[in-house]
């Protein structure tokens, strides 16, 4: 059976595989993020064929299933299948794979965040895009995902911030186990949350909690590489809920950044209050002629791409990348 893009890209299904991964083994990257049907980055709209379930769509509303829409992780090809989707050309050439790398050094940020600075061998570098992740793999093969807190170095170090997690299994060996120079092993990069090529002057970043980290990326990214910066304004906004959490400042001179942290909990701050997506709306930006990259909780990204997108915002102008916690 036969998957075909809108851009008249084709490849072959494969048999009780998802399509995302009939889409990668085809050498073909399709936009997702979780994998797990939990963040609703895959979805797509069928225009013709049909498919099966093959795990839960968790983040797929009734609404959305109603309307023929689909989650690319969960569903496996039943018949020939036509998506109304294009491939991410730009990301075909970024390869996964697994790498071994060290410690180099653990900083708290704050109270529950950590950053951890790695380093892969020198012959063995992680080559990817600011805004991926990556998926630490730790005793008896447990897995944990964290975004990318920096732009390719020349020195092809990788920071991650890692929050902790309550109980969480990986969590005890960020805060009480790990030292430097401990060995571990990574795979990467992985996701579709980069800078895509636009047209718009003005480009919106929201972030929520640890969500800053592919955010930072990119900036740094803007700030080096004059050449993807075709944007007359930057507006940064980073929610938290207590000052403790504002826990980075961006500094970058050669950018028109305009740096908005916004808190949900602390009555006695003096600055925005709330939520980054209402600011944003209270903001009057004007969103026809804007791009929008959003970070952070599930409940953030589909609570502003919705007011967004009523607010005149171009749908496909909305990329996002929900972090989903895990124990």
């Amino acid at each position: 059976m036969n998957i075909k893009l809108k851009n008249d890209t084709s490849f072959a299904a494969l048999d009780n595989r998802s399509i995302l991964e009939s889409a990668r083994q085809a050498g073909i990257v399709l936009e997702h993020s979780c994998r797990t049907g939990r963040c609703g980055v895959c979805k797509v709209k069928v225009i013709s064929g049909e498919t099966d379930v093959i795990q839960a769509e968790e983040s797929l509303r009734v609404e959305d299933e109603a309307n023929g829409f689909i989650l690319t992780c969960c569903r496996a090809v039943k018949t020939d299948l036509q998506l109304d989707i294009g491939d991410l050309g730009e990301l075909g050439s970024i390869q996964t794979k697994t790498l071994p790398c060290r410690i180099d050094s653990l900083q708290p940020l704050s109270d529950d965040v950590v950053e951890v600075v790695l380093r892969t061998p020198p012959t063995s570098r992680l080559e990817y895009l600011p805004g991926q992740y990556v998926d630490m793999i730790g005793k008896d093969g447990l897995r944990r995902s964290y975004s990318v807190a920096n732009a390719p170095r020349e020195d092809g170090k990788i920071t991650l911030q890692i929050r902790k997690v309550e109980q969480g299994k990986m969590s005890q060996y960020w805060f009480e186990d790990a030292k430097a120079n401990d060995l571990l092993r990574m795979e990467g990069p992985l996701g579709t949350f980069c800078l895509r090529k636009s047209n718009a002057k003005q480009l919106i970043l929201l972030a929520t909690g640890t969500g800053i980290a592919p955010i930072k990326a990119i900036l740094e990214q803007l700030s080096t590489t004059p050449v993807v910066n075709t944007y007359n304004h930057i507006h940064l906004y980073w929610g938290g809920r207590i000052e403790q959490d504002i826990y980075w400042q961006p500094v970058f001179e050669s950018l028109p950044l305009t740096f908005t942290p916004v808190l949900s909990r602390t009555p006695e701050w003096q600055g925005r209050k709330g939520y980054i997506q209402d600011a944003v709306i209270d903001d009057s930006h004007d969103l026809r002629d804007a791009v929008v990259y959003a970070c952070g909780s599930e409940a953030m990204i589909h609570s502003a791409h919705e007011q967004l997108v009523a607010a005149g915002l171009n749908s496909e102008h909305f990329y996002a990348d929900a972090f989903v916690s895990s124990n």
